[in-house]
């Protein structure tokens, strides 16, 4: 076997002991929860340093499952591994003769698609990106199963990064869960990560929003105030512990760090009021139950915190309507057309759009949540009334037109919603709402709620359009013809002749 010399690494940065398998599992998790496509990790140290047993237990985070079964790669040199946040590429290259071989295992098309942990890593001396993240793993004590790691990286975001996981394991330390196993739920791709935290006293959610300078573009922030998208995880706190003190079951709130971002929150599971691929009618009569009775209801402007401060919620503007609505022309008639939207269309689009919007201002308003739809409305079997149904994804909450809420819910953009069941919760919700709220519009609700429902599929055509092409996810292409369904349905109902017309100049 050739002789490889020891590429020279970068200035440490950062060195951490562990004490024992659980601990060194520990950072395992911590590593793979910061983990990105087109990362390489390379773990180096000595025969028994513990490499292999790092890259299994980081394998097994990623898997979310402790009894996978992960083969040393010493033989085949590589190991994929398909998971659905991402790709994992198990290398060994202590068997590797010359540098270039590594070429031919693939890596650089490996990384398009995932991240890689390689064993061995000086086999392949230069040949590696600079901006890997160098783990060396040392033994100290041969008779113990202590390790120490030193962390090395060209590239300051890995310091950053690595930081970060790390203060995440210090603010579950100080909530009392330092032990706990945490595991990735969802967010690559947005400005929030949430995780997992299994414990022996049960599971729980974290979510990490460090939305501080930089984080996201000008463009994107400047996006988020006109649309009045939150920009911090105050209004988690806000809004869900009105919600609560209502009677409305949103997450219970744990623990909670403002400055960095963290919220360690009560778990509602999984199942939603969606079940084997389609609405559950009971279910979704809870839903409707609970809009009733945060409808009948008159809500803040302001909500006083209890880590101190207020959080105001922002009224939903007219020019933001519009401005989410206008996501159709960036997106879906393009994508349709093959050409972009010129200044005179966007200028029809928005006259026509204040024009309909002035037409149901004096519609009833309070607190919009913005996604109730059933990717956020999870189950609670073992609950009763409205507890049944617990609420997520609340941080968004806006005070506009009611409307909005029922629309996203009876035209739900993940399940296919016939027009009978449309029409039996829209019955239902109109009927709760003269039972239990006096002075309730019945002809004014039905305009409000023909123009929400109109303003909230365009504006999920153009986002599904934008996943898909922007961000890469064409599986959303998939529920395009459900949605111009929804279009064409609400486009039918009284009132609605001036924006069917314009919105039929368009072949769906």
């Amino acid at each position: 076997m050739a002789e490889h010399r020891l590429r020279q690494l970068p200035a440490s940065f950062l060195t951490l002991e562990t004490s024992g398998e659980t601990e060194t599992g520990q950072l395992a998790d911590d590593i793979a929860m910061i983990l990105k496509a087109g990362d390489v990790v390379c773990l180096s140290g000595d025969l028994g340093a513990g490499k292999s047993t790092f890259a299994r237990a980081l394998i097994r985070t990623f898997a979310a499952d402790v009894g996978l079964e992960v083969p040393s790669p010493t033989f085949t040199l590589v190991q994929t591994y398909e998971f659905p946040r991402f790709d994992l590429s198990h290398f060994d290259l202590y068997r590797l003769e010359e540098p270039e071989e590594l070429e031919e295992l693939g890596l650089e098309d490996l990384l398009e698609t995932g991240a890689a942990l390689i064993e061995w890593p000086e086999r392949a001396e230069s040949l590696l990106p600079r901006d890997a993240l160098w783990i060396q793993i040392v033994q100290p004590d041969e008779e113990t199963d202590n390790r120490r790691f030193v962390f090395h990286s060209e590239n300051p975001d890995w310091q950053q990064r690595i930081e970060q996981t790390l203060g995440v394991r210090d603010f579950l330390e100080n909530a009392g869960l330092g032990s706990a196993n945490r595991r990735f739920l969802a967010g690559d791709a947005s400005l929030r990560t949430f995780e997992s935290i299994a414990s022996i006293s049960g599971r729980s959610v974290l979510m990490r929003w460090p939305f501080r300078e930089g984080t996201v573009s000008e463009d994107v922030r400047a996006y988020m105030t006109r649309v009045h998208l939150a920009q911090d995880c105050r209004s988690v706190l806000a809004i869900g512990s009105e919600l609560r003190r209502r009677g409305i079951r949103a997450p219970e709130t744990f623990s909670a760090d403002l400055e960095n971002g963290l919220v360690l929150s009560e778990d509602f599971g999984s199942e939603t009021i969606v079940v084997d691929g389609r609405p559950d009618p009971a279910r979704y009569r809870v839903a409707i139950d609970i809009l009733v009775h945060l409808h009948r209801q008159s809500w803040p402007e302001s909500v006083r915190l209890k880590e101190g401060g207020t959080y105001e919620v922002p009224h939903y503007s007219d020019a933001a309507l519009i401005a989410e609505a206008a996501l159709f022309l960036d997106w879906y008639v393009p994508e349709i057309s093959g050409d972009p939207v010129d200044a005179s269309l966007r200028a029809e689009f928005a006259a026509l759009w204040h024009q309909n919007l002035d037409r149901i201002s004096g519609a009833q308003r309070g607190w919009v949540l913005r996604d109730f739809h059933s990717p956020n409305l999870l189950w609670q079997e073992a609950a009763g009334g409205i507890d049944r149904i617990g609420l997520i994804d609340l941080q968004d909450t806006v005070i506009g037109p009611v409307a909005y809420d029922v629309a996203s819910l009876l035209l739900d953009a993940r399940t296919e919603m016939s027009v009978e069941l449309e029409t039996s919760l829209y019955d239902a919700y109109v009927s709760g709402m003269e039972k239990q709220s006096p002075g309730f519009d019945r002809a004014s609700f039905s305009d409000a709620y023909s123009v929400m429902a109109v303003q909230r599929v365009s504006k999920i055509l153009g986002i599904f359009v934008r996943l898909a092409r922007r961000d890469a996810k064409p599986a959303y292409l998939s529920h395009l013809p459900r949605m111009i369904g929804y279009l064409d349905r609400v486009l039918e109902r009284p009132g609605m002749s001036g924006l069917k017309d314009w919105y039929g100049r368009f072949r769906f």
